[in-house]
Parts: C-alpha cells; sequence; structure tokens
C-alpha cells in the first residue's frame, strides 16, 4: 500500500501535469481580457464613424434664402417675365385647401426615394428626351406643348420624370383649371417650353450664360427652359418640409405659371393659402404654405400683385 501511494502522488505532482494545468488557467485568464480589448475596439470604430457624421453635417453645403433670392432678384431686376424666380420653398410642405386650412394630400405620382438617386455635382451636358404618348391633359383650346429632357447619366428615368410633370399638370388644382391652358408632352417638333433635369454644375452652367448665378443649389428659368437642379427634385429643400411631391409640384406650378404668362404675387392674408407665383421661399409672410394655383372648388389662390 505504502508504494502505490507513493506512486499515485507522484504522478499527480509530474512535471508535465502542472504545465497543463498552467496553460488551462492562463487560457480562463486570457477570455474575459480578450471580450474587454474587443468591446474597446468596437467602441473606438462607433466613435469614430459618429464622430465623421458630425463632420459631414457641419460642413455639408445648405441653400440659404439669400442663395435662392440671389436668382429671383436677377430676374426681377432684369424686368424678365418669362424667367422666373428660383424654386419656392416654406416652412411647411402641407398644401392649403379651399378654406386655407392645411391637406397633406401628396403630388398624385409617387416620388422616388432619395436615398436611392445619387447626385453627382456635375454631369456631360447633354439630355435625353422623354418619349412621348401624344396626350393632352386638359380641355382649354390654347394646348401648350412641351418637352421633358434629363441629363445622361444620372439615375432618373426620363420616361417616370415626365409622367410626374404631367401627373402635376393635370391635376384639378393645376393650371388646366383655368379652363384655357391645356398640356401636351412631346418629343420632338415645335413646343411652347422645356423642362430639363440637370446635375448643379449643368445648371451654372445654363443658367450663368444669362447672367444668373445659381451656385449649383437653385433653379432657374430662362428663355424657353425650365431648368431644374437635381439636387432640389431629389432632395428638395431645407425650407421645404412636406413630402417630396409637394415641393416638385411647387417647383413646376411656378415656372409654368411664368410660362403662361403669370407674374410674381404676394400673400392676399393671414392664414390664406400662399399662391403658387408667390416667392415662398422669400417668407410666407403669414399665408399658408400652398403648392397649387386652385383650389379643390375651382377657385384661384392668388394675391396682389407684385410690382
Amino acid at each position: 500500500m505504502g508504494r502505490s501511494t507513493a506512486r499515485q502522488s507522484r504522478r499527480r505532482t509530474t512535471p508535465g501535469g502542472d504545465r497543463r494545468l498552467s496553460r488551462a488557467g492562463s487560457r480562463r485568464r486570457r477570455r474575459p481580457a480578450r471580450l474587454v480589448l474587443g468591446g474597446l475596439a468596437s467602441g473606438a470604430v462607433l466613435l469614430a464613424a459618429g464622430a465623421a457624421v458630425a463632420h459631414w453635417q457641419h460642413t455639408r453645403p445648405a441653400v440659404t434664402d439669400d442663395q435662392a433670392a440671389d436668382v429671383a432678384d436677377a430676374l426681377d431686376a432684369a424686368g424678365r417675365t418669362d424667367a422666373p424666380d428660383a424654386p419656392s420653398g416654406s416652412p411647411s410642405g402641407k398644401t392649403a385647401g379651399p378654406s386655407g386650412s392645411p391637406s397633406v394630400k401628396t403630388s398624385p405620382s409617387p416620388s422616388p426615394s432619395s436615398s436611392a438617386i445619387a447626385v453627382p455635382a456635375t454631369g456631360p451636358g447633354t439630355f435625353v428626351t422623354a418619349e412621348a404618348d401624344g396626350s393632352t391633359v386638359g380641355t382649354g383650346s390654347r394646348v401648350r406643348r412641351y418637352k421633358v429632357l434629363v441629363e445622361e447619366g444620372i439615375d432618373i428615368r426620363p420616361s417616370a420624370a415626365a409622367a410626374e410633370i404631367s401627373d402635376v399638370l393635370a391635376d384639378r388644382r393645376g393650371w388646366t383649371r383655368d379652363g384655357t391652358n391645356s398640356f401636351r408632352l412631346v418629343s420632338s417638333g415645335s413646343h411652347d417650353f422645356v423642362v430639363k433635369i440637370a446635375t448643379p454644375g449643368t445648371v451654372d452652367e445654363i443658367c450663368g450664360a444669362y447672367g444668373l448665378l445659381t451656385r449649383g443649389e437653385v433653379n432657374c428659368a430662362v428663355g424657353t427652359d425650365v431648368v431644374v437642379n437635381l439636387k432640389r427634385w431629389v432632395l428638395g429643400s431645407p425650407q421645404f418640409d412636406g413630402p417630396i411631391g409637394d415641393y416638385r409640384a411647387l417647383i413646376i406650378n411656378h415656372e409654368v405659371g411664368h410660362r403662361i404668362g403669370h407674374g410674381h404675387e404676394t400673400c392676399p392674408g393671414p392664414g390664406l393659402p400662399a399662391p403658387a407665383m408667390m416667392q415662398q421661399i422669400k417668407g410666407l409672410k403669414g399665408c399658408v404654405a400652398n403648392a397649387w394655383p386652385y383650389d379643390r372648388d375651382g377657385d384661384y389662390l392668388g394675391g396682389p400683385s407684385v410690382p
């Protein structure tokens, strides 16, 4: 019995056994350390990402009232009733109903997701014309023929843009309600005006040729062209927090209003719908933001003319 006990004792205390026990204990001690180090590394990545986002938000360019008003003031000073101002916007994206109360109905055509469309700084300056089906919207005897062009290389199909613009022009609150004007989308032949959707750099070139300073931020209308900045078409305006479809409707209604002979108007009274021909980006003056020239009952939502 004595010899057996001694052998068992020697087996328990062999150098190899001590080393195995030591390695197992070391592994158990290292696991918590690895977890702690991993957590610290993940935290550092999150902090770096947060700092990058904060820097982008601080440094990204923004549209200011002064930038948009530069285009409007240049056109007004030149006395061009056929070449209107920058896009209108307002702190509210709600359109107004017949009583002046806001309505939340959006543009008839759903707008694509802004996050799905890239906005390059500039493009080639060449355009693709939307194919036309030849149909006319409205019953007025004065048929306004127009084209829709989209700059090559951007993520907007000309047919989709044309359909959305056609929906705006066909809306019962739009310019067809005057009983005089109707609109026909064409892809060739004579036309009254052209709607061009272009990158900011291309907008600057087209508008700059007429002496207008758009700074890569706003729209313009020159000659027979309505030049829509892709950035505004996709992202809207910081001054307009409603649906992007409403903002697009305001752009089209305002600029087409100039095409058919309407000048600028101002607020008719506190709490009433702002006219579509009002430069809403300069302030609502007590009116309610509105993208449409007529209400649902066919009443014109106008205001005093601006000299």
